[in-house]
């Protein structure tokens, strides 16, 4: 049974649950109170924290930069492949092209006051959920992880992760040295099992998003299922965090970056850290029959 205390990320040992920034951005109007919602998260253990440039045009990284303090040794991980576009339909557009990730570094270091990001996650566009890249934004791996490694040999980064990516693209990848990769991925969803199985062979973290599932219309919900809500009933708990246990107890190199704008909501995420999942209990769960993410979409 895998440890749902700590893992290894990045080169680093940390809490196997952190904290996803993005939802920062509900607190725009209150500074202080995002502020002081990430030191109460710093305060329960959480070292790793998940941002990037364009949640809230900038205000989620400024926020992080006045939250973390000399000391707390918090592992604070971003993403390029997208830039703010708060004009626009949607808050962000796609920015794949090498001289456009290079800036989103460069706008994350100054965003953040730091002179290198631990870990910056290449967000590719060629699959869902999300926004698919057309025109120029189609672009190469090979084109962009070249400016990726050269940030790293620059010490701008200090370690590179994929984002929304295949399992043939992961493959591809693997010669740069990939440190982690994020993918929609939750106990309703489990198309890339045998991604998180390479993972795990190949020591690199696993760092679901959407990891209850639900975050787009369509898309079915780990909170939903029959077999959740038993479990959460029997033991006490919320379906939600048996959501997240069991993505703790799939597999060793997972790591959970819920997000939230509420103290309370936040306290709860992080008690799925300490929910112990039986035998008999993850059969019953692994059990639940996983739908394709494309099906789900249409």
């Amino acid at each position: 049974m895998p440890s749902t205390k700590s893992a290894r990320l990045a080169g680093r040992t940390v809490s196997r649950v952190g904290y996803g920034a993005m939802q920062l951005e509900r607190l725009h109007a209150d500074r202080d109170q995002a502020v002081a919602l990430l030191r109460r998260a710093f305060d329960l253990g959480v070292d790793h924290v998940d941002t990037a440039q364009f949640y809230g045009n900038g205000f989620v990284n400024e926020v992080i930069r006045e939250a973390v303090r000399p000391g707390d040794d918090v592992l604070v991980v971003s993403k390029v492949g997208a830039d703010p576009d708060p004009g626009g339909p949607i808050p962000l557009r796609l920015a794949q092209r090498p001289e456009e990730l290079r800036a989103s570094v460069e706008d994350n270091l100054r965003a953040l006051g730091l002179d290198r990001i631990p870990l910056v996650n290449l967000r590719r566009a060629d699959r869902r959920p999300g926004v698919l890249a057309e025109g120029d934004q189609v672009v190469g791996l090979d084109d962009q992880l070249a400016v990726m490694t050269a940030l790293r040999d620059e010490g701008k980064i200090g370690a590179i992760g994929l984002s929304s990516v295949t399992l043939d693209t992961l493959r591809r990848a693997l010669p740069a040295g990939i440190a982690c990769v994020q993918n929609a991925y939750s106990l309703v969803g489990r198309d890339d099992e045998d991604m998180v199985e390479l993972c795990v062979a190949e020591d690199i973290a696993w760092v679901p998003f959407f990891p209850l599932g639900g975050a787009f219309p369509g898309l079915p919900k780990v909170t939903d299922e029959p077999a959740v809500q038993t479990v959460a009933r029997d033991l006490g708990r919320t379906p939600a965090q048996v959501g997240l246990a069991w993505l703790l107890h799939h597999a060793p190199n997972v790591h959970l970056i819920p997000g939230t704008a509420s103290v309370e909501h936040l306290e709860a995420n992080l008690a799925a850290g300490d929910l112990e999942l039986d035998a008999d209990t993850l059969a019953a769960l692994d059990a639940v029959p996983t739908r394709s993410l494309d099906a789900s979409l249409g």
